[in-house]
């Protein structure tokens, strides 16, 4: 599709499985890519946004986890391709709540607005010692100061450690 005014390239449409029905659009600046939709599973509903830069990089990926043709999750890539970042908006508002942050393609560490008030007040950490990450603690802000008072430490063997930081100092404590 051409810009009727400026005959500038806008719009390819693309059948990427070569069953009749176009599941790809590709939105354009002339030759330069600005966005790509793809609806995969052909339902009318795109489930991926792939976004480019100026030097046609691809910047993010949106994709839509909850099936609804919105996209509620973002994939920001390291240098390597792998993911370094996903921001993932929790609620139907679109805004993203938690991020969580990638060290060789797998989960280090994750931050989230559980309450939705703009403010952190649940952590993540992840092991990645093993073939796969698993989490090693989860700190929360149940007083709301901007830092966890409260922290579950997850130990190899199953055991739960729980601690305390009632003065906010950063040092837990067994309560």
């Amino acid at each position: 599709m051409y810009d009727k005014q400026t005959g500038r390239l806008e719009l390819l449409k693309f059948d990427a499985n070569g069953n009749g029905k176009t599941d790809t659009l590709s939105y354009m600046d002339g030759s330069r890519i600005l966005r790509i939709e793809i609806d995969k599973d052909e339902d009318g509903k795109p489930e991926r946004w792939e976004y480019y830069d100026d030097e046609q990089k691809l910047v993010k990926v949106g994709f839509s986890r909850s099936g609804a043709g919105k996209e509620d999750a973002w994939s920001f890539a390291a240098p390597d391709g792998t993911p370094a970042r996903i921001e993932i908006a929790t609620m139907a508002d679109g805004k993203v709540r938690r991020t969580e942050y990638y060290e060789k393609g797998a989960i280090a560490r994750a931050e989230e607005d559980s309450d939705g008030d703009d403010v952190i007040d649940k952590w993540e950490t992840y092991d990645n010692a093993g073939p796969e990450s698993r989490l090693a603690s989860v700190a929360f802000d149940l007083h709301h100061r901007g830092s966890p008072d409260r922290r579950l430490t997850y130990e190899v063997s199953g055991a739960v450690l729980v601690e305390v930081d009632p003065d906010g100092d950063g040092k837990f404590v067994l309560p």
